[in-house]
């Protein structure tokens, strides 16, 4: 069997004009996943590692800070905790609430940004 002709995404890429290996940790302690062996503070480009093949997500220092609203962001589903616990963990790493889109029924999501501002949502988990 040949291997698939297709590429492979082997990166999500954040890019940031402050410390990279600052906000990969911020990403790191909030997913639960480490940062790369290889990486440390000062270099440019740090990678925090994901499980089971999963693209790692890479922080790369640029000079151009962020203009507008992300394209693509993060929906992110709470597992052992409610959303509103989540939100708050969040936040006590460096991560700010922009809106908070719950519903009266529980549904919806809370739109947040990390701490270079880049937008990512909380859903609602196994327990609200």
């Amino acid at each position: 069997m040949h291997p698939s002709p297709n590429p492979v995404i082997r990166h999500i890429t954040f890019d940031c004009t402050n410390e990279p290996y600052e906000l990969a940790h911020f990403w790191a302690e909030f997913l639960g996943h480490p940062i790369s062996d290889i990486d440390k503070p000062g270099d440019d480009e740090v990678q925090v590692e994901l499980p089971d093949g999963a693209p790692g997500l890479l922080f790369v220092r640029v000079e151009e800070a962020k203009a507008t609203k992300n394209r693509i962001h993060f929906d992110l589903g709470p597992t052992g905790r409610p959303r509103s616990e989540e939100v708050e963990r969040a936040v006590s790493l460096g991560a700010r609430i922009l809106t908070d889109r719950t519903l009266p029924n529980g549904r919806g999501w809370v739109v947040m940004a990390d701490p270079e501002g880049n937008e990512f949502c909380i859903e609602r988990g196994e327990l609200g």
